[in-house]
């Protein structure tokens, strides 16, 4: 017989030989299992009899308690800040016990000199934001203009322009809306002052409004 049918004969007798050998294994591995498999069942039962017949109960799937809702804690927060922001814009106070004005329809707060006013006038400070109250009822332009206020003041803002209207279409052609933002504007803290806006910019429907410094309040403080 050649040499080279002899080589590949002795390679499969090997490869049978590790076949069988693979076989043996697992037989003796399947024979392990059931055989531990069978310990444990034995253990089972004498563990239930030591218990005095208690049986376990039928598996149920696991239950996963659902997570506890978070309180929106931002949110609550915001709206206590938007309601005492809001109650703290008074229509119930006189003009006069509030505004030292002028003929312009401006204001600055005490211990802010007539100059401020002077500069917010010819645009000193450029316009970074404005809120558009015209049309708005009451209620409306109250709350408009504390969340316009609360987030200008939180955003570092230092002049804005707040839109009232004429009081045109008002009844009796009353500018109510224009009293009242005037009102609520000097009861901010953070409003330093305010001037009438120039013709291009709204003229009598729209004010200037300065607002102090960030981190800093307004009173007996300079602009």
């Amino acid at each position: 017989m050649p040499l080279k049918q002899l080589g590949e004969l002795e390679r499969l007798r090997e490869a049978l030989i590790e076949r069988s050998r693979e076989q043996a294994r697992n037989r003796a591995e399947q024979a392990r299992l059931e055989a531990e498999a069978a310990r444990l069942r034995d253990e089972f039962k004498h563990a239930m009899r030591e218990l005095g017949g208690v049986q376990p109960l039928p598996p149920r799937g696991r239950h996963i308690p659902a997570p506890r809702p978070q309180p929106p804690t931002a949110r609550l927060r915001e709206a206590d800040e938007r309601a005492a922001l809001q109650e703290s814009l008074s229509d119930g106070l006189d003009a006069e016990e509030l505004l030292e004005t002028d003929e312009q329809l401006s204001w600055r707060r005490a211990g802010i000199g007539p100059d401020v006013v002077v500069r917010l006038r010819r645009g000193h400070w450029s316009i970074q934001a404005e809120v558009d109250l015209h049309g708005h009822r009451v209620d409306e332009a109250r709350s408009a203009l504390a969340d316009f206020l609360r987030e200008a003041q939180r955003a570092g803002l230092r002049c804005v322009r707040v839109v009232h209207g004429k009081g045109l279409g008002s009844r009796d052609r009353v500018p109510v809306l224009k009293q009242r933002v005037r009102r609520w504007l000097a009861q901010r803290e953070e409003v330093i002052a305010y001037t009438q806006a120039r013709p291009a910019q709204g003229g009598a429907g729209a004010l200037l409004v300065l607002l102090a410094p960030a981190g800093r309040s307004s009173r007996g403080r300079g602009a």
